[in-house]
């Protein structure tokens, strides 16, 4: 979470970040593409990136950035946009969430956090080509119609949203302070249209000497990526932020795979070796300074603040807030404005969260925890459908000019909850514990003869499911071979 709380509403245009220009179209097959970005999406694009790059943690500052949009701009004068390779944009975000999107103009977008994923650099082509084919397709402007709001959603808000507050101003508030820094999600896509788009990346692929199959590949350690997350929440299995489509993820791999066999292609490039020896020491998961997740604790080493989740809810870091969230009830923690009154800091949150509407009548209380001040209020709100809910605003001051808040959300009758506990949980750090926070990197290790899969894992910097996190990041099963003098990924301090 970082210091500034951005909220960013953009055009729907521009969160679908697939909208192509109507100046002219070629046939690719079946496949209707546009032939040139027109200067308006230029403008549209340009005016985009720079609130996009401060959503989502900026531009990876490591050596990665530069990489990145080599093999960008490679593939995306594959499409028929442009044969320019300066008129494409292509950013490494600082981001730990596994997400790849594109903005009108030639801005193509991809987080760190994917490229971890990756074990070659025609995985990464076939990525970007996807995301290029959108545009080049013109999706969005063909699915905008079908919208029915224009906002940034994450996976997370939207569960938050939709099963709890619905399309009321708590509703829209809570898509943008939860949804805006977690994951950015287009407008859906029809199953036709994402296929078209795994179709158009293999095509590029192939067409700039990569091997077609490097779609496929990546499409199956993003689906076994999101299966192992799901298991660490101790949540059913979700559909993965990037590849969030009506196909299913096992489906949509065969179908990569089979399209990529019949695909010709004469020089098969995975750029193995290259690839991974420009990953070598890339922050993985959370960056300190927006904050981090371990175990049911954020911490923030920078704003110096800390809390515990209840046992069964999880925590989902963002640029601009944080989201805990379970089956009882779900909160954000975020921070706003503060002129050094906690009464009317609350006021303002629920004026806020009542939208248009009226603003419920609130008796703020005083207290405090962990030595802090404290105000909170509570209020029976409804969402769109006219659901009854509980919500609570718990606001905390940390300094003169400096205060941070939970919204929290409980069904009508519940009051805090489970949650009491969260919102009970708030505290300083320490010098010494902030002190003691180091990011994630990754590590290229470099396969001996005796290593195994078990020995290699044990390096992996977690608690918790070692072998699973090493088999996934590599793209490994169980019985994969390790080929002596061969590079493998680990995750360490």
């Amino acid at each position: 979470m970082a210091r500034n709380y951005l909220v960013l509403w953009l055009s729907g245009a521009l969160v679908a970040g697939c909208t192509a220009t109507q100046s002219g179209e070629a046939q690719q097959g079946q496949i209707r593409t546009a032939t040139s970005m027109s200067q308006a999406e230029r403008q549209q694009g340009a005016k985009a990136h720079p609130e996009l790059l401060a959503e989502f943690g900026g531009v990876y500052s490591g050596p990665q950035s530069a990489y990145v949009t080599s093999v960008g701009r490679r593939i995306a004068v594959q499409s028929s946009l442009s044969n320019q390779q300066n008129d494409f944009t292509i950013s490494l975000l600082n981001s730990s969430v596994n997400n790849a999107f594109a903005v009108p103009g030639g801005y193509v977008y991809v987080t760190r956090q994917l490229l971890a994923l990756m074990n070659d650099e025609a995985e990464l082509a076939g990525v970007l080509g996807h995301e290029v084919g959108h545009v080049a397709a013109q999706h969005s402007q063909r699915r905008q119609s079908a919208a029915t709001r224009n906002s940034i959603l994450g996976v997370l808000g939207q569960v938050l949203v939709g099963a709890v507050a619905g399309d009321s101003g708590l509703g829209q508030l809570l898509q943008r302070g939860i949804g805006t820094g977690t994951q950015l999600l287009t407008l859906k896509f029809s199953r036709s249209q994402e296929y078209e788009a795994d179709d158009l990346g293999i095509r590029y692929l192939a067409s700039a000497g990569y091997d077609p199959k490097a779609l496929s590949s990546m499409l199956a350690s993003l689906a076994a990526q999101n299966t192992l997350d799901s298991r660490v929440r101790g949540q059913a299995s979700a559909v993965p932020e990037w590849a969030s489509t009506h196909p299913d993820p096992a489906s949509r791999v065969r179908r990569a795979l089979t399209n990529a066999q019949a695909t010709r292609s004469t020089n098969n490039v995975r750029n193995r070796d290259v690839f991974l020896n420009n990953l070598g020491g890339m922050i993985y998961g959370d960056d300190p300074k927006e904050g981090i997740v371990q175990g049911n604790q954020f911490l923030h080493p920078v704003m110096k603040l800390k809390f515990t989740a209840p046992t069964g809810f999880s925590i989902q870091n963002g640029t601009s807030a944080v989201a805990v969230v379970g089956q009882s009830g779900q909160a954000q923690f975020s921070m706003a404005q503060f002129n050094g009154s906690l009464d009317s800091y609350v006021q303002s949150v629920f004026a806020q969260l009542a939208g248009q509407g009226q603003a419920p009548a609130i008796r703020v209380q005083r207290n405090t925890v962990n030595g802090l001040p404290v105000a909170s209020g509570a209020a029976s709100m409804s969402n769109s459908q006219g659901t009854r809910l509980d919500v609570t605003v718990v606001a905390y001051q940390f300094g003169p000019s400096t205060a941070y808040h939970f919204i929290v959300i409980t069904p009508a009758g519940r009051g805090l909850g489970p949650l009491s506990s969260l919102v009970n949980s708030v505290a300083r750090m320490s010098d010494q514990e902030a002190a003691a926070i180091r990011p994630r990197r990754l590590q290229l290790v470099t396969v001996r003869q005796g290593d195994t899969v078990q020995t290699l894992a044990s390096r992996m910097a977690f608690e918790d499911y070692k072998v699973e996190r090493f088999l996934v990041l590599n793209g490994l099963s169980a019985n994969s071979p390790l080929p002596v003098g061969g590079k493998v990924k680990v995750v360490t301090y």
